[in-house]
């Protein structure tokens, strides 16, 4: 395969949080992408329980300072990084004092799923896409993984579409094991639209809106679809096809570098 500029989008990567099949599958593939020779660029979210000074995280001060208006709100996005041990390979972290800090993933230590996780989930694939632009690398690969990430396929694909940094870009999102259980808000719709978008061209949505919701529009917006959990949800797989989708299951992670690389190189 042509050697490739490849971004990697994740709601977890081993070891800045607990070991889990995304964290640790994500981790393992930026490994063997990396030792491929494919030029990697990697994000997650900056969760609250990261310890700074343990993973050695710095503030990025020339990609941080812009304000992302969500629901006629600024919220301030700071860019932070740090390198994967054993590696050289740097990962930034989306960060906002609201969103993030001592902030869980989906619930806190109660069990209470966070009433922000519609608006997270905005401002997250937003800062990513606009730190991107910034750092003036154009990726040809967008790989998503993980609830946190499943805005970006929509937003490449209508608001930031004339973007030089996205137009030839082919988005790939990974289906994995995971999910939460209450609805977004009911302007979720309203509260992501951003850059001129308009309603109509991101489709219609449920009065319900929740994980299987979310990740229908990603697969939606997607050029690919990857099955990387076997219990992941069969029925979203099979969505995919229906929408006929190139698909690729990687479940078993068997040789999953080389099959990754031949399902990228057959999107374009």
């Amino acid at each position: 395969m042509e050697k490739k500029r490849i971004l990697y989008i994740s709601s977890e990567i081993f070891p800045f949080v607990s070991e889990s099949e995304i964290s640790g599958t994500c981790r393992n593939l930026l490994f063997k992408m990396q030792d491929a020779g494919h030029e990697i660029r990697t994000f997650m979210p900056k969760w609250g329980p990261i310890n700074e000074r343990r993973n050695q995280l710095h503030e990025v001060i020339r990609l941080s300072g812009m304000n992302l208006i969500i629901d006629d709100t600024d919220h301030p996005l700071l860019i932070k990084v740090a390198s994967l041990p054993s590696a050289r390979l740097q990962v930034y972290f989306i960060d906002n004092d609201d969103f993030f800090q001592n902030h869980l993933f989906t619930n806190d230590r109660d069990g209470t799923e966070y009433p922000d996780n519609d608006e997270r989930t905005i401002f997250f694939a937003r800062g990513v896409l606009e730190t991107v632009k910034k750092l003036r690398w154009n990726p040809d690969v967008i790989h998503c993984f993980g609830w946190m990430s499943a805005l970006i396929p929509l937003y490449i694909k209508t608001g930031f579409s004339e973007e030089p940094a996205f137009r030839d870009s082919k988005v790939v999102f990974s289906i994995c094991d995971e999910g939460f259980n209450n609805n977004f808000s009911d302007n979720y719709k309203e509260k992501l639209l951003t850059r001129n978008m308009t309603s109509g061209e991101i489709g219609t949505f449920a009065p319900q809106f929740g994980y299987v919701e979310l990740m229908k529009k990603a697969i939606e917006f997607s050029d690919g679809v990857v099955k990387h959990s076997k219990n992941a949800d069969k029925n979203l797989f099979l969505y995919a096809g229906k929408l006929k989708k190139a698909k690729i299951d990687c479940s078993t992670h068997n040789d999953e570098e080389n099959k990754l690389e031949a399902f990228y190189e057959s999107l374009f």
